[in-house]
């Protein structure tokens, strides 16, 4: 009997060690990881304070639900007003009253804001515990227990799967955190509970975040193995080439095969930062390689797509919010920085030198420059030190854009080979309500009044894989074949130093007329045009036929050298948010906006050239000598352009051409070409963007070429 008590006892030990408590070790663990999860909700750090200082400066949107933007705002500090208003509009019964708890919609659930509201709540609370014990009142209490109360007797459910199992466990199980030294047993119970609506599975930033989810869960319960087995989720997904997350050529995709790096990247990266942060210095923290990894992912990825402050518009994808440009940069300002807490002295330097030449000084030059082609986004970034240019193409392998839960409703034609140029500033910051959404700068597009397409499947994607770029580091040449809804055309972009070449040439319509869309973007001073060497302000519309004519706006020229006919508008024109993105109440708002455009002849195929200058004076744009580039060919076959010793090939079909120089080039395999020549030896860069080929074969003055294209350049000397 002996035996069996000391056996029993024995037992009881060994299940108290493993089930009532975790080793002290671990208990360490935990504890650190909780107190640097705390530590980032709540830090008085001196850089920290500095960047939301920078933060307090840029405008604040009253209707949000963007993850990424709710995270932002969560760390504007929270002020002793905002509680009291809090505080003194609750009802008796734990609700507010200026929320619609009834709420059916699918983006902007307004139930959520209660959730938001008790988060803020939590933070002044810990704030305040922390650091102003004397802000401490049975008036908070009383706030917070109430508001909770409302929340966990009720079984709010969204149509929208994302706000059950993710964005409410994410904002609540926060403010759990927070709040844990002042629950009670009871509500530790329900926000337990709460938090098991969110479990591992799924893929790319969804499985972070509900792995997230499952942490805090694991947090709160004081589970060793939850917390391991939700970091190993999250890291698990810091791996290059999977059909969605990290892409070989550091964009994202979710959803199937589409960029996603204002949306779900922009979460996969601000999380995974903020993941770094809170395991440092703990034995779950993220080994070297998964923090190169995500270096190189903000490095090689995120740092193309943000200038000057703001955020690229191709790489918004559906999310086209207000002010959604500069809230997804600052969101990136404060995910690197968290990244810093594990990085190598230099790549912290090398984040700070971002900091500065996006967000402290702004309008230097820019540091990072060069020409990158996303081959697996379909998408070419084009950087100098003064100026930016981004243009977003799809095809049969990569989708354009999409329209989910009322978002982008608009957007049918946003991957069509939509081209940005930003100098000094955004020229496109909150204007898609008064776009022409069939002119978005770029694209070429059936000239119609009837509603914009609203079925993104597959049927509506560019049936054609001749999509894609080439770049020598420097410059670089981006091509589509467009074969859509009826649509039909051979579109390129040279892109150098000096700025944008754009080229179509095939360009046809079963039905109407095309258009070509230079550019459309909010007015800022005249529109002017070039008559008999003089500028000459637009003040409604102008247009212009089979003539070459030089047009300037903001600090940018357009030189318009082939096309039908031209026209140039200035527009004041009316528009609704809620017709871009649902979530948005319906109001009417106003806005001045230019637009210049090709319009083609129909019934025959047509062609288009034009040469946008950014960055320049109206002088230099009056002065600007065409002679500096040659467009050798733009027809059917072939697109050939030369400028300085480069020659820029686009060839849809084999074919040759002899160059002013004399230098005779023939092309054996359909591709894209750089062919320098201005080097004492000669090189080549080749591309095949339809991604079928291993080779391309040229001639270059008699001498025949094999490239095989995993080397991407070749030298030649003749």
């Amino acid at each position: 009997m002996r035996k069996k008590v000391c056996l029993f006892l024995a037992c009881l030990f060994v299940f108290r060690i493993i089930y009532a408590g975790e080793s002290p070790a671990r208990r360490a663990c935990l504890k650190q990881i909780k107190e640097n999860y705390l530590r980032f909700l709540v830090s008085s750090d001196e850089e920290r304070s500095a960047y939301l200082n920078l933060l307090a400066k840029i405008p604040v949107e009253r209707e949000v639900s963007d993850q990424n933007i709710v995270e932002l705002y969560q760390r504007f500090p929270v002020t002793t007003e905002e509680i009291e208003l809090l505080v003194s509009t609750l009802g008796p019964n734990g609700a507010w009253p200026d929320i619609d708890y009834q709420d059916k919609k699918r983006s902007g659930w307004e139930p959520k804001k209660h959730t938001e509201r008790i988060l803020k709540l939590a933070r002044y609370y810990y704030e305040s515990r922390v650091f102003y014990p004397e802000r401490l009142t049975d008036s908070l209490l009383r706030t917070i227990h109430c508001s909770l109360a409302f929340w966990f007797h009720r079984d709010f459910s969204c149509l929208n799967w994302w706000y059950n199992q993710i964005g409410v466990p994410k904002t609540l199980g926060t403010a759990f955190l927070l709040l844990e030294d002042e629950l009670s047993a009871d509500e530790k119970m329900y926000a337990i509970r709460e938090m098991k609506y969110s479990r591992f599975g799924m893929t790319g930033q969804n499985k972070v975040w509900l792995a997230g989810n499952v942490l805090i869960r694991g947090l709160l319960e004081e589970d060793y193995a939850l917390v391991e087995a939700a970091r190993d989720t999250i890291v698990s997904e810091i791996v290059l080439g999977k059909p969605e997350g990290i892409k070989s050529d550091w964009s994202f995709h979710q959803h199937g095969p589409q960029q996603q790096m204002g949306n779900y990247g922009l979460s996969f990266l601000s999380n995974m930062c903020m993941y770094v942060e809170l395991f440092a210095k703990t034995p779950l923290a993220f080994s070297s390689g998964q923090q190169n990894d995500l270096f190189s992912f903000f490095k090689e990825g995120y740092q193309w797509f943000i200038w000057r402050g703001f955020m690229d518009v191709n790489g918004l994808n559906r999310q086209l919010f207000r002010y959604a440009d500069i809230h997804k940069a600052y969101t990136l300002l404060f995910s690197v920085f968290s990244l810093m807490q594990g990085c190598t002295s230099e790549q912290a330097e090398e984040i700070r030198e971002f900091v500065r030449y996006n967000f402290l000084e702004p309008m230097g030059n820019n540091l990072w420059v060069g020409n990158k082609v996303f081959s697996d986004s379909d998408e070419t970034i084009h950087r100098t030190s003064q100026w930016m240019a981004s243009v977003k193409m799809a095809s049969r392998r990569v989708i354009g854009t999409e329209l989910v839960n009322e978002d982008n409703k608009l957007g049918y034609y946003l991957g069509d080979g939509a081209l940005y140029i930003y100098t000094d500033g955004n020229p496109y910051r909150n204007i898609f309500p008064f776009w022409d959404w069939r002119k978005i700068p770029g694209i070429t597009c059936i000239e119609s009044v009837t509603p914009i397409p609203v079925r993104y499947g597959p049927r509506s994607r560019n049936q054609s894989d001749f999509v894609g770029g080439i770049s020598d580091g420097t410059s670089g040449v981006t091509a589509m074949e467009l074969n859509r809804d009826g649509i039909y055309a051979h579109k390129a972009w040279v892109f150098t130093e000096n700025g944008v070449l754009c080229l179509g040439s095939e360009l046809f319509a079963n039905e109407g007329e095309l258009t070509t869309s230079v550019e459309q973007a909010l007015k800022s001073g005249d529109l002017l045009v070039e008559k008999k060497r003089k500028w000459q302000a637009i003040k409604r519309e102008f247009s212009i036929a089979g003539q070459s004519v030089r047009f300037f706006h903001r600090n940018t020229g357009y030189i318009v050298l082939q096309g039908d006919t031209c026209i140039a508008k200035v527009e004041n024109r009316c528009g609704k948010w809620s017709d871009v993105m649902g979530m948005y109440k319906p109001q009417l708002q106003q806005q001045e906006v230019t637009a210049l455009y090709i319009k083609h002849r129909g019934g025959i195929p047509s062609a288009y050239q034009y040469l946008i200058l950014p960055a320049r004076t109206k002088e230099e744009v009056l002065k600007y000598d065409l002679r500096q580039i040659k467009v050798v060919r733009n027809d059917r076959d072939m697109q050939v352009v030369l400028v300085g010793g480069k020659c820029y090939v686009v060839a849809y079909r084999p074919g040759g051409f002899i160059l002013p120089d004399k230098n005779k080039v023939d092309i054996q395999t359909a591709g894209l070409y750089i062919i320098d020549f201005g080097m004492e030896k000669g090189k080549i860069y080749a591309a095949d963007p339809t991604r079928t080929v291993e080779r391309l074969y040229c001639t270059i003055n008699g001498y025949f070429r094999e490239l095989f294209l995993d080397k991407h350049t070749f030298t030649f000397s003749e």
